[in-house]
């Protein structure tokens, strides 16, 4: 998702650098995070999870102690509403903090058309619009700093959910014969309809069964922060059901190419 934000911010006039600890990076990609940190005024964030989050900012990386001139912190992973809360009382008074995860998968990353969940201070929101109106298709303002993480977690139990019976659905409809491409031009003029039979077919993780380190296992790791958000009396057997279902998906074939 990273990469193709900042190609996004690069295209649209920003002066704009990527960092990754990855030996396989692009050339253009600074992999020093001294180096990287030495300028760096605002930082978006996005890694996989916390533990990447506090490596990225306080331990391995450390570019908080690297940045001196850092005054924004825009963290557009999708974390607990409760880490976002922590995070404000460990960072220097100097820099805000904006929340502002994104929705879309990799294609609206690469299409400039993600939607982004902002939460924090609105007059800092407004300074950093342009870079998320360069991103992204969708801004919506969410309220106080932890907001936009809150509506992110719930948006994405729901398309967790979706996720798991939409995959099993469709594997139940190739067992009973039925054609995929027909099965989900019908889905999708009818009830059943929903963000990922939209777009089975562009979606990268569409077909994907559960893995640690993939997407469909980043959808247990995004309701497992749902989960922590939620008020000490919430009903969690559904959610916590969706969870153990994606956990048992495996990969999807495609279906036949059409002539």
């Amino acid at each position: 998702m990273g990469l193709p934000m900042l190609r996004a911010l690069q295209s649209s006039g920003f002066q704009a650098c990527g960092f990754d600890i990855r030996a396989d990076a692009p050339t253009d990609i600074e992999t020093d995070p001294a180096a990287f940190a030495a300028d760096l005024t605002i930082l978006l964030t996005v890694v996989r999870d916390a533990a990447q989050t506090d490596a990225l900012l306080f331990e391995t990386q450390r570019l908080i102690d690297r940045a001196p001139r850092l005054t924004h912190l825009v963290i557009c992973s999708t974390l607990s509403p409760r880490y976002i809360a922590a995070l404000r009382n460990r960072l220097p008074t100097r820099i805000h903090l904006i929340d502002a995860p994104m929705s879309g998968a990799q294609i609206a990353a690469k299409e400039a058309r993600l939607s982004f969940m902002i939460g924090g201070d609105p007059g800092q929101i407004d300074a950093l619009m342009p870079l998320f109106t360069a991103m992204g298709a969708h801004q919506h303002r969410m309220g106080p700093l932890g907001a936009g993480m809150q509506a992110k977690v719930l948006n994405n139990l729901l398309a967790a959910a979706s996720t798991a019976m939409t995959r099993q659905v469709l594997g139940w409809a190739g067992q009973a014969g039925l054609d995929e491409a027909s099965f989900l031009d019908l889905v999708n003029t009818s009830s059943g309809r929903n963000w990922l039979t939209l777009g089975f077919n562009e979606i990268e993780f569409a077909r994907d069964g559960w893995a640690e380190d993939n997407s469909i296992g980043i959808l247990t790791k995004d309701v497992d922060a749902a989960l922590d958000a939620l008020p000490d009396t919430a009903d969690t057997a559904l959610a916590e059901e969706i969870r153990r279902v994606i956990r048992t998906l495996h990969a999807h074939p495609p279906g036949p190419e059409t002539p």
